[in-house]
């Protein structure tokens, strides 16, 4: 796991996941990990610092998995 600091100017969580897990797919990780659900970061106004989960490849459809 590693942090990022992201402002409004990252616009929102897909564009965070395809940058940092190289996979717009999974931006829901993210928003899980620091227990966000809307996407939009355009509400930000000063910078925050996220919890970035380790890549998983094996997620590969953009849900996350269902028990």
């Amino acid at each position: 796991m590693s942090t990022v600091t992201v402002t409004a100017a990252d616009r929102t969580l897909y564009h965070v996941a395809a940058v940092q897990l190289a996979d717009v797919t999974q931006w829901w990780r993210i928003a899980q990990l620091n227990g966000m659900s809307d996407p939009d970061l355009s509400g930000i106004s000063t910078p925050v610092t996220l919890q970035i989960p380790a890549q998983d490849s094996s997620l590969t459809d953009g849900y996350p998995p269902q028990d």
